[in-house]
């Protein structure tokens, strides 16, 4: 059955072609009431297979094998190094997001060359590593180096690589077209399945032996070819290798539009026509940017940035770039951060109370809901602010001040229940709460509710500062 099955879209996929290959035990072990209601949340993306404690044991081992093969994505899932910082790649199992959630975000790998000194190439290890963004209380760091051979000395590679794999333990991408050359680094990283890039039409024989021989995975290359692509990839699986990575080019200018083709057109086929010489994880190189004759290093970082931003969309699995800008990677990683997210679930923070500074009983109190996005903002108007205040975060199920009050997910009722849960009368003295001014609406109603006298603050948060300082503590005639 698994075998047939396997075939179809994970959106063809029913709860009960899961719910008949899992142990029917009602143990509870995943944090559902029974097997049933797992299935339905397996087959969602909610949970994954080893959410089911029961599945691991010997006893059903052969029903992990056939679940594991009913619910394999059209996209192979690929793991790139070892340890914490592994970076996964690819599983994907549909070609838009709004059909089923992405899994395994894109990895960002930054080059370094053999040529570089060994200083150099420390000290650019270290703003790799140094690299972090919180965005809506995430941290969104770089994934990976990509060490480049630019002497084609096998002698100087290996001491690159020998430098770079002591100064960290993020993955590793060995890049050579020189089997040799590859050899020697591989030698030094032994165990740390670096990815090997790459495998074409003249090499693919040395660097499938080396691919097998240390246990990594590899890259199949043709840049510009997808009928010599597909049967490279064709010639590696029937040696026995399955960790492939597909690489089909990255052509900045005038070759972009045929790069996201390209690009496009290989998902097409893994996730609409079940290709299994497709249905591995895609390489992007928007570092192929700096390879042309432009004057301005401006413009090339401008095209890089865009060129990552393309192939972020439309489908690459994994990138290698160059620029170490913040106005260049940002983007990058916010917009993968967005792309990557539920959009079932909304992003949101825990409810409670929040409190900054150094408040005392007469201080302002304030409430907001629990969307991140909101939440962070204000937070961060607070700090710059320097208010000392207590905040309130209501559960609206992670939506923001407006769509909750029109949704009636923000209303006096559950405020005043939020002023009774987290006990605001001991936190304040002065029974006066500042509510968002886009929940304006809700001031009359939420006096009466809670007997609270209500002052509606500013639209956006950025406004708080000038809003204490003109209206707290209140007026009595308020």
């Amino acid at each position: 059955m698994a075998n047939i099955q396997q075939k179809k879209s994970i959106r063809e996929i029913s709860p009960i072609d899961v719910y008949k290959l899992l142990p029917k035990t009602n143990c509870g072990e995943c944090g559902e009431a029974n097997c049933m209601a797992f299935a339905t949340k397996l087959v969602n993306g909610e949970y994954t297979i080893p959410d089911c404690p029961p599945l691991a044991s010997e006893k059903y081992s052969r029903l992990l094998h056939d679940l594991s093969a009913l619910l394999a994505p059209p996209v192979k899932v690929v793991t790139i190094g070892t340890g914490e910082h592994a970076m996964t790649i690819g599983g994907k199992h549909v070609l838009y997001r709004h059909e089923f959630t992405y899994h395994n975000p894109t990895p960002v790998a930054i080059d370094l060359t053999d040529t570089m000194t060994q200083e150099e190439i420390i000290q650019r290890i270290e703003a790799i590593e140094g690299f972090s963004y919180q965005y809506i209380g995430r941290e969104i760091r770089l994934d990976g180096i990509a060490i480049r051979s630019t002497s084609g000395d096998p002698e100087i590679f290996r001491g690159a690589v020998r430098t770079t794999a002591a100064a960290t333990s993020y993955p590793l991408i060995l890049c050579t077209l020189d089997p040799v050359v590859m050899e020697a680094g591989l030698l030094e990283v032994e165990g740390r399945r670096p990815l090997i890039y790459a495998a074409n039409e003249e090499n693919w024989r040395e660097m499938a032996d080396l691919a097998l021989r240390f246990n990594a995975p590899l890259v199949a290359s043709a840049p510009g070819d997808p009928s010599l692509l597909r049967t490279l990839t064709k010639t590696l699986t029937a040696s026995g290798l399955m960790d492939l990575v597909l690489d089909p080019g990255t052509f900045p200018d005038g070759g972009f539009a045929k790069t996201i083709y390209s690009f496009t057109m290989l998902r097409k086929a893994a996730c609409t026509s079940h290709d299994e010489l497709a249905g591995f994880p895609l390489l992007g190189t928007p570092i192929a940017a700096w390879a042309g004759d432009e004057l301005s290093r401006e413009a090339v970082r401008w095209k890089e940035t865009y060129m990552a931003a393309g192939l972020i969309s439309r489908y690459a699995d994994l990138l290698i770039m160059h620029s170490m800008e913040g106005w260049v990677l940002l983007p990058q990683l916010i917009w993968r951060f967005n792309i990557y997210t539920d959009p079932r679930k909304p992003v949101s923070v825990d409810p409670g109370v929040r409190t900054f500074g150094s408040p005392d009983k007469q201080s302002p109190l304030l409430i907001t809901t629990n969307y991140a996005l909101t939440f962070f903002t204000v937070e961060a108007d607070i700090k710059s602010a320097h208010i000392d205040c207590h905040l309130i975060v209501v559960d609206t199920g992670g939506i923001s001040v407006e769509s909750a009050v029109a949704g009636r997910y923000l209303t006096s009722d559950s405020m005043a229940e939020a002023l009774k849960e987290y006990e605001a009368d001991s936190l304040v003295d002065h029974h006066t709460l500042i509510i968002p001014g886009l929940a304006a609406r809700l001031s009359g109603e939420m006096e009466e509710a809670s007997g609270w006298r209500i002052l509606v603050g500013p639209k956006d948060s950025s406004g708080l500062k000038r809003y204490i300082e003109e209206y707290w503590p209140p007026k009595d005639d308020e």
